[in-house]
């Protein structure tokens, strides 16, 4: 039998960490998270990353593995994940993927495009745009330096905009023109598991989390996290709507509702994105486990 990777997919609030633990019992194996916002030990709370409890049960990876200060792209996550997974298929047969970063999950599965090297003066001047003008700002200069990429990329999305337009600075060439879509042959079988339900259950789920994280003390962690809002890391759902309200812009219970409408426009995203890819066998979020597992075992076979 081939070394398999399992990768569990879906929006946020579906269960995947529930499921993950489940199938790494089973199977014996380890979890590599590739949840690009549990990448940071500051941010535990307003990122839902895995309890102590549920990190105690199997051993997982880059969890909460760098602080806010780093700089940690996708493609050093793709280098770092596929080294890690290496040396976990010397020791079982399976290893479990689990995370809603689409970007992170093709990473591993497909592979990054390449790209060139970006000035750093470059970067910072694209980041004292966006810190002087904001992000609608960058939106219509990205509009005009590549349109292509313009109606593709997620503009909420204020570091995919950014890495956009740094890119098409130091090229001389769109964006766009680096994505050749061609996926790299990886030395494991793949098995795509993906998480769903309908879409007014997602959003009630994503509303009683963000409940459960002001009551378990998010908004002590944003205060905590305030002398660095300006970084990447907390250009995120859950930090920058308590930003606001810690500047007197809003109250907070109008903060508390952004951050419930704004996962709820994340989530459509993330089903968007993994909607495309027909390699993805979707489960009901209630989907007993042990049918999972038998799927998986088929196709082991």
């Amino acid at each position: 039998m081939n070394n398999t990777l399992i990768v569990i997919i879906g929006p946020t609030a579906i269960g995947k960490t529930s499921l993950s633990i489940s199938l790494a019992k089973h199977f014996n194996c380890e979890i590599v998270s590739a949840d690009s916002r549990q990448f940071y030990s500051e941010m535990s709370i307003g990122t839902a990353a895995p309890s102590e409890e549920e990190l105690s049960q199997v051993q997982h990876h880059f969890i909460q593995h760098k602080t806010i200060k780093d700089t940690y792209t996708v493609g050093d996550f793709e280098k770092d994940a596929l080294e890690k997974l290496n040396t976990l298929f010397t020791k079982e047969k399976y290893a479990i993927l689990v995370g809603g970063s689409g970007l992170y999950i093709d990473a591993i599965t497909k592979g990054l495009d390449t790209f060139p090297n970006v000035d750093s003066n470059i970067r910072e001047k694209v980041r004292e745009e966006f810190e002087n003008f904001g992000i609608e700002h960058l939106q219509d200069r990205l509009k005009k330096m590549d349109p292509i990429h313009y109606h593709n990329v997620d503009l909420q999305n204020t570091h995919r905009v950014m890495r956009a337009i740094e890119v098409c600075l130091s090229s001389g060439k769109p964006y766009s023109s680096f994505l050749t879509r061609s996926k790299k042959n990886r030395p494991f079988d793949i098995i795509k598991i993906g998480l769903t339900t309908d879409r007014q259950i997602i959003y009630d789920r994503i509303n009683l989390r963000v409940e459960v994280m002001m009551k378990e003390g998010l908004l002590n962690e944003v205060k905590s996290l305030y002398p660095y809002k300006s970084l990447n890391a907390l250009n995120t759902v859950g930090y920058k709507e308590i930003f606001n309200y810690l500047e007197g812009h809003w109250d907070l219970d109008f903060a508390i509702s952004e951050i419930k409408k704004n996962t709820r426009r994340f989530a459509k995203r993330q089903l968007t994105w993994f909607r495309k890819d027909s390699e993805i066998k979707w489960f009901d979020y209630q989907e007993d486990a042990k049918n999972i597992i038998d799927y998986i075992n088929k196709k082991t076979l």
